[in-house]
């Protein structure tokens, strides 16, 4: 894959250096050339200082040529900006930005951008964690609007139907796993005590399996 990283700060350089250590051609761009030195010394990917505003420096990065283009500065703005220019004007088949401060998630979202807000997704990770470590999170979509959690069937659930133990208007069943074998579940599916469970919910889907899960447990 060819990739074009534009801001190279922490995230930026923690990228590039991943990519990099899996076989991928990485160029950066940013505006300041003493950024770069914040990568490790074995990095060896293109470096580019200039504006991402100005077209013709996106074209001396090669953005015409990339698969993939990360806009991680710390501007919103220029986020959206170079964000769209890439999708619309360059063509370039994926394209992610960075939203830096929540409260300008709408100019993002306007331009119809695939977005990762590093703040938002962390603060909700910490939440969940606060309130429910018995329900552990697996993956992610989005920025954590919505998660699939892996849950442990407890003793006081075995022989009820999942939906007797799971609100399916917060909820979707993934797959059950039992004995090591996986299988899709349907809502009238009786649970054993040791299953394990993989749920798609919201956050206040997976709190209420949490408050489900230990409500005869008196915790």
């Amino acid at each position: 894959m060819k990739a074009l990283i534009i801001g190279c700060g922490r995230l930026g350089a923690e990228l590039a250096y991943r990519l990099y250590q899996r076989g991928h051609e990485v160029s950066l761009l940013d505006l300041d050339e003493k950024s770069f030195e914040i990568l490790p010394a074995d990095f060896q990917g293109r470096f580019h200082e200039g504006n991402a505003l100005n077209l013709d420096v996106l074209r001396r990065c090669g953005i015409e040529e990339m698969d993939s283009v990360a806009v991680l500065t710390n501007s919103d703005v220029v986020n959206g900006v170079v964000g769209y220019l890439a999708v619309k004007h360059f063509h370039v088949p994926n394209v992610v930005v960075r939203n830096y401060d929540p409260r300008y998630r709408p100019i993002l979202e306007a331009y119809h951008l695939q977005m990762v807000s590093a703040l938002s997704w962390g603060a909700q990770r910490v939440e969940e964690m606060m309130y429910h470590a018995e329900v552990r999170a697996v993956f992610s979509a989005g920025n954590g609007e919505v998660e699939v959690y892996e849950v442990l069937v407890p003793e006081h659930c075995h022989g009820k139907r999942l939906k007797e133990v799971v609100d399916s208007s917060m909820c979707v069943p993934v797959a059950v796993t039992r004995a090591g074998k996986a299988a899709l579940p349907d809502w009238n599916m009786v649970l054993e005590a040791g299953d394990v469970l993989h749920l798609s919910a919201t956050l206040e889907g997976a709190e209420a399996i949490r408050q489900e899960m230990l409500r005869k447990e008196g915790k």
